[in-house]
């Protein structure tokens, strides 16, 4: 998937205007948001189990080439193929020589977010091998012109039910449906023979389990199991190298929060836990299991001020109850990852100067860091990121000079106090009767589309001091 995240200020816009996407996007909240409070009420503790998970999944970050030694040890052992990528498109290039030495002409896909960050599908397409992506959600974006996802759990979250009956009716040539049952009926006799035919299937990885050398997969549409135990002689498992856990009692953890925090739900319709090829004596799975571990930009961040983001276990959670992400859904971000976790990743692994608006992309309400079921601190994350456009001289460079002049104000008490004076009660005449700014020549980013209350006419310290003395 091609960086566009240099285009977010015109998709913003664009989106914000999209009715349609709007209304779609209220599933964000009558969904996700009110599943997920009720959800957690469940849990006995739930600070605690986030404290626990924050504590695996830092041990598992901070010790990261001792788990991913062991990791792949135990996956060895067991049969399994470990392979490195630095790159993204580096893991393409392994997953495609996966599939020509066993000579495969067809691969299943089960989401994956870390295959949309390798362009997989197009680098399969090149080699003469035809990906059908089985998760629901992706096979539509797939026959929608390999249109991008909005959400990572949900990804056609921006469509509504009747936009995809007449993209089921003009790609499959059947008569148009809108009952729910039934359209999803015709996707699966449309892609069951997919999975009887497929020699390879690629799925994505939640977590990967040192002790064990197993890969924790979840979903909720049991394609992942398709995928890997029905004919495809090859399972290629696609992940993060950041997504390893110590054990199997870290993932009994971190399982109570991952659907909770991600539908709202108690836990996924299905959990697969898959060690190694099928054995000898064993009545299904594939011939031939392969790991391919992704760097693609997840290194440079461990030490860094940025590490705490390798501890997100992407529920999607912080999107889900963001108050942008809300308005302008996914596709405005630009690469993979939308939301507050995207305004973050996109820039660390892209380079901030390819992402200028992702860290500026939000309220810094803080709405994320309270959900996030690990705790990562994403609005200071994100002010990070300012700080740093702004050390590089990649911001605009009014806002050099507006800093430069608040400066120089806010050192020198005597003007402070003076000019504070002179622009409340300036704005108090700018409000007129409404007392509603409807417009700021210096800030028409904030005004024009929204108004501001007009101040009082006086500094907080004037009514401090008169509520004082009264």
């Amino acid at each position: 998937m091609q960086i566009q995240s240099m285009h977010f200020k015109a998709r913003a816009g664009q989106k914000l205007a999209d009715q349609r996407l709007q209304q779609n996007l209220k599933k964000l909240s009558t969904k996700f948001v009110t599943g997920r409070a009720t959800a957690i009420t469940e849990l006995d503790d739930f600070e605690a189990t986030r404290d626990a998970a924050v504590e695996f999944r830092t041990r598992a970050i901070e010790n990261l080439d001792v788990w991913l030694a062991t990791f792949e040890k135990e996956a060895t052992r067991r049969g399994a193929t470990v392979l490195y990528a630095e790159t993204a498109e580096q893991a393409s290039k392994l997953v495609v020589q996966i599939a020509q030495k066993h000579a495969v002409k067809k691969v299943i896909k089960s989401k994956s977010m870390v295959s949309e960050e390798m362009q997989l599908n197009s680098a399969l397409e090149a080699a003469g091998i035809t990906p059908i992506e089985t998760d629901l959600g992706e096979y539509i974006l797939q026959i929608n012109d390999n249109e991008a996802p909005s959400h990572i759990i949900a990804p056609v979250v921006h469509k509504d039910k009747e936009e995809i009956a007449e993209l089921f009716a003009r790609v499959h040539n059947k008569p148009i449906l809108t009952d729910i049952p039934e359209m999803t009926r015709e996707a699966r006799e449309i892609l069951r023979p997919h999975f009887l035919s497929a020699e390879m299937g690629v799925t994505g990885g939640n977590f990967i389990i040192a002790e064990s050398g197993s890969v924790a997969v979840v979903t909720n549409e049991g394609n992942e199991g398709m995928c890997t135990i029905m004919p495809p002689k090859v399972h290629v498992v696609v992940t993060g190298i950041e997504k390893v856990l110590p054990t199997l009692s870290d993932l009994a953890t971190i399982m109570r929060l991952l659907p909770r925090s991600a539908t709202g739900q108690s836990i996924s319709n299905y959990f697969s836990l898959l060690t190694g090829p099928r054995a000898s004596d064993e009545q299904d799975g594939p011939e031939h299991m392969y790991f391919v571990l992704v760097d693609a930009g997840r290194t440079s961040l461990v030490g860094s001020e940025f590490e705490e983001m390798l501890r997100c276990i992407r529920c999607g959670a912080c999107m889900n109850h963001c108050p942008v992400y809300q308005k302008i859904g996914g596709h405005s971000y630009g690469w993979v990852y939308p939301g507050p976790m995207g305004s973050v990743l996109t820039p660390s692994y892209m380079g901030v100067e390819n992402a200028m608006d992702l860290p500026q992309a939000s309220t810094l309400c803080g709405e994320c860091h309270v959900v996030c079921p690990v705790k990562i601190p994403l609005p200071d994350l994100l002010r990070k990121l300012r700080e740093k456009q702004f050390d590089k001289g990649l911001r605009p460079g009014f806002e050099y000079l507006a800093y430069a002049g608040w400066a120089f104000v806010s050192k020198r008490p005597r003007l402070y106090r003076f000019a504070t004076r002179m622009a409340a009660r300036m704005l108090k005449l700018w409000g007129g009767s409404s007392r509603l700014i409807h417009g700021l020549p210096l800030a028409r980013g904030w005004t024009d589309n929204r108004d501001m209350p007009a101040p009082s006419g006086k500094t907080f310290t004037e009514m401090y001091r008169d509520r004082s003395s009264s």
